[in-house]
């Protein structure tokens, strides 16, 4: 069974940026995590569930206008997850109501938490490197348009691999 995840991408050069940084961090992980802000986390879906989703995705993406994200400066999920992340400050309620339409039908998945997009800059470090990327990347600043989105299928060697994308509005 494929592990997948929905997502939109931080286009570069902010997505590889922050990507690297995650990796010079000490998150040997995020060498095979793409800059992202979740809409579906990882999910476990059968194979001839594939077609079904994808279909599900387009008409999803189709619902939806392009829009306009802003990250501004740093937050964590400590002590409930260890977690620091960049802000999303604007396109916030444009990313829940698009995680919403995404959740539905084949992705109606159960999550932990509530949903709240941002950008993972260190997660599962220890404290040390926590609070370093929280104060680093407290000042940082960068947006970009938002016109799509993509299913991420996970590969057990190359990590998370964008498979397909969806242009919203189509």
């Amino acid at each position: 069974m494929p592990t997948i995840g929905v997502s939109i991408a931080v286009p570069d050069p902010e997505g590889s940026a922050l990507q690297e940084y995650r990796v010079a961090l000490g998150d040997d992980t995020a060498r095979h995590i793409p800059t992202h802000i979740t809409l579906v986390p990882p999910t476990e879906v059968a194979d001839e569930a594939m077609p079904v989703i994808e279909k599900h995705l387009s008409a999803a993406a189709a619902r939806h206008r392009p829009f306009r994200v802003s990250l501004r400066g740093t937050g964590t999920f400590r002590p409930v997850s260890p977690v620091v992340f960049i802000g999303v400050v604007e396109g916030i309620s444009s990313c829940e109501l698009l995680a919403d339409t995404v959740r539905t039908g084949p992705l109606a998945v159960e999550v932990r938490f509530p949903y709240h997009p941002h950008v993972t800059v260190a997660h599962h470090l220890g404290e040390e490197q926590l609070d370093r990327a929280f104060e680093e990347l407290a000042g940082y600043e960068a947006g970009f348009a938002v016109d799509a989105f993509w299913l991420y299928v996970h590969d057990e060697h190359h990590g998370w691999r964008p498979t397909r994308s969806f242009r919203l509005g189509t």
